[in-house]
Order: structure tokens, then C-alpha cells, then sequence
């Protein structure tokens, strides 16, 4: 299994503006009501996103309880990798009891724009579309440790509670995004 590190972009950098279909063919536009946004490039095959799938259940309850968009993202290459396929996400997604939008982002042009590498590759935005954290869910790894989610319930929080972003942010480590050739 490959461990490929999330790009840590700066802290601050804007949000790109991005419209994408959720696997039942719905269009997802994030909102400019929100208190924060959270977006997290996942797919369905890789360890690590299994690994972290229940803690997702538990960082959307948190999400809602604090106006802030949760929304992963499927950028693979579902030619070469089909079990990340529309339906296989819809599967995926009924599995694990999600209940916010699993998008997908075929052209691949959604995850160059945020300079995602891996799966899972999280990024925090505040009201303002700023990055605020990126970085890994927690210190758990497969096939070590249970996920807590830690490191990103703890940015959450500092997010809802106005202080400034984390100051150690840890990269996210994960299967590398599968890229169209």
C-alpha cells in the first residue's frame, strides 16, 4: 500500500469555486451561508478511507451541529479503478450511512484546483472560503489504532469557536489520487 502526503497548501489560501454531480446525477454548489466549509477527496477502494470511514458518520453530525458543509469528493480514474465508480460510490455511501454529498469529479479538474494528492486529503475552509486546516483526520493508520478523528474534530472546534488554526498541522497520508493518463 502506498503512503502519499497531502500538499499542505498555506493556511489562508481561497477556496476554488467548484460545481460538481453527486453519484445520482444532483449538482452540489457550495452555499455562501455557511460557517465553514469541509472538503475531503475520498474514494472508495483505498485503506486509509476505509479506515476513516465510520469517523466520517461522527464529523458530519459535528458539521451540522456548526453550519458547516461537509462534501468528499471522488476524484479517481474509475476507467482504471471501477470500483470507485458512480454506483459503487452510491453503495459505498449507503454502507457507511453517510449522509452528506459524496461528489465526483470526472474531469479531475476540482482536485488540481485544490492541489489534492491523496485519499483521504481533507481541507477546512472558514465563512470567508479561507483554508483554515488540511491535514490528516487523525495519528491512526491501517491496519494500526482506531480512527478518533482528533486532529480534525480539534480544527472544527477551533473554527465554531473563532480561535486561529492549528498551528501543528500534520499532512494527511493516503493512496495517491488515481490521475487519468
Amino acid at each position: 500500500m502506498a503512503e502519499t502526503p497531502s500538499s499542505m497548501i498555506p493556511i489562508g489560501t481561497q477556496m476554488p469555486a467548484f460545481s460538481l454531480p453527486d453519484a445520482a446525477g444532483n449538482q452540489y454548489v457550495p452555499s455562501d451561508d455557511k460557517k465553514g466549509y469541509l472538503i475531503i477527496f475520498i474514494c472508495n477502494h483505498c485503506p486509509f478511507v476505509i479506515h476513516i470511514a465510520n469517523t466520517l458518520c461522527g464529523i458530519s453530525v459535528r458539521c451540522n451541529a456548526y453550519e458547516i458543509d461537509l462534501v468528499c469528493i471522488n476524484s479517481n480514474d474509475v476507467i482504471a479503478y471501477p470500483s470507485d465508480s458512480p454506483v459503487n460510490m452510491l453503495q459505498t455511501a449507503a454502507e457507511y450511512r453517510w449522509n452528506f454529498p459524496y461528489l465526483i469529479d470526472e474531469t479531475q479538474e476540482v482536485a488540481k484546483a485544490f492541489h489534492a494528492t491523496c485519499t483521504p486529503d481533507i481541507f477546512l475552509f472558514d465563512e470567508n472560503q479561507q483554508l483554515f486546516y488540511r491535514g490528516q483526520c487523525d495519528d491512526s493508520r491501517p491496519p494500526n489504532g482506531v480512527s478518533d478523528g482528533s486532529d480534525l474534530f480539534a480544527a472544527l472546534e477551533q473554527l465554531h469557536t473563532g480561535k486561529i488554526p492549528p498551528k501543528n498541522q500534520k499532512p494527511a497520508i493516503g493512496c495517491n489520487i488515481k490521475w487519468k493518463s
